[in-house]
């Protein structure tokens, strides 16, 4: 058992971990852009189901995913890839679909990995889709985390911000999870095309911040403070607006638990870009009042930016799960992260071996 999170039991507990979150299919262009792409390579994905999934795959433990999918053939499609990713699907619900997308579909993602100068580009069409559509009442959280039993439970800001409802879902979920003693982490990851299609012009602060109370380990980037607190943090040191530096995310992360005392770890990845295919790559978390920092790696050569700061979630996760220090628990999230950006996909492909050799201080010679 953690002394610093209080975790539950393994042996109590069906699952070690179950996220909340849309679950997309990804087309990849390759080296191509998606203008005058002729092929693509196809993942699934998504912010909160990539952490359950890396803590199935490459950590080996138990998970599953709560989503909406519609009951169609890319419904099908992207259940079969989540059943390749080893997370469960018995708390997916399906929702019946009119064979041309007008009352559901499945969210999709375009997306170019970037180049040099030429930086990674996003496509979304998502609207409508069945995840976007979930409302609070449909899941019995209580049977998920009391009878069942959970572990830990990871959310975040992509999924509240698809609709009214999924806001409320999320927090639905957020206070299950607290009442049964799941440890909560929550991904602010603040997107603002997103929030802007909300009625409420302040529905991400809201949100947040109403969230934010109910969370043990949140993991934030530049924006994503400054919406979630209502603050000015100012340039940040990055010099890209991408993130925080160290010594200026230690003050929003001190900022913040003040405001929301429960919260035990503060988290965030720390990246400033040279080129799209080129970063200095590190992460920083805050906890008990001190800075903790991984190793910086320089001049990182990144094949597919996409994923690395869920994998960094996910090695955070397994390693306070197994009662690891903070400082060693930012030091795997961060090295996952690393490796699982040298892969194509958002889909971590890394094993917790070679992890544990990048932390030992291995490089990329040949392993034979």
């Amino acid at each position: 058992m953690s002394s610093l999170l209080n975790l539950r039991s393994p042996e109590d507990c069906r699952w070690d971990m179950v996220a909340l979150g849309e679950v997309m299919l990804r087309f990849d262009p390759g080296e191509r852009r998606v203008r005058n792409a002729r092929s693509f390579d196809v993942w699934e994905g998504g912010g909160e189901y990539n952490v359950a999934r890396a803590i199935a795959r490459t950590f080996g433990l138990r998970s599953a995913v709560v989503t909406a999918l519609p009951d169609n053939d890319l419904g099908w499609l992207a259940d079969e890839m989540i059943a390749q990713g080893g997370v469960d699907r018995s708390h997916v619900m399906w929702r019946e679909a009119d064979g041309i997308g007008r009352n559901t579909r499945l969210g999709l993602n375009f997306t170019e990995r970037g180049f040099g100068v030429r930086p990674a580009r996003g496509l979304s069409d998502r609207a409508n889709s069945a995840a976007s559509q979930m409302r609070p009442g449909e899941v019995d959280w209580d049977r998920l985390f009391g009878e069942e039993g959970v572990r830990w439970f990871h959310t975040g800001g992509i999924f509240a911000a698809l609709s009214t409802s999924t806001a409320e879902v999320a927090m639905e979920a957020v206070e299950a999870a607290r009442r049964h003693g799941t440890v909560v982490s929550y991904d602010l990851n603040y997107r603002a095309s997103l929030w802007a299609s909300h009625p409420d012009p302040d529905a991400a602060r809201r949100v947040n911040r109403g969230i934010a109370g109910a969370v043990d380990v949140m993991i934030g980037d530049g924006h994503g403070f400054e919406t979630c607190l209502g603050v000015d943090l100012g340039k940040p040191t990055t010099g890209d607006g991408s993130g925080l530096g160290a010594f200026a995310f230690a003050a929003a992360a001190e900022a913040f638990c003040g405001l929301f005392p429960r919260t035990k770890v503060v988290a965030a990845t720390l990246r400033r870009p040279t080129t799209a295919s080129r970063n200095d790559w590190s992460a920083a978390a805050w906890s008990a009042g001190e800075l903790q920092t991984a190793p910086v790696w320089t001049d990182l050569e990144i094949m597919d930016r996409v994923g690395g700061g869920d994998s960094f979630v996910s090695g955070l996760a397994w390693a306070l799960m197994n009662d690891l220090s903070v400082e060693e628990a930012v030091g795997w999230g961060a090295a996952h992260g690393a490796l699982a950006m040298t892969t194509p996909g958002d889909a971590s492909m890394v094993s917790r071996q070679e992890i544990a050799a990048l932390l030992a201080g291995g490089d990329g010679r040949s392993i034979r």
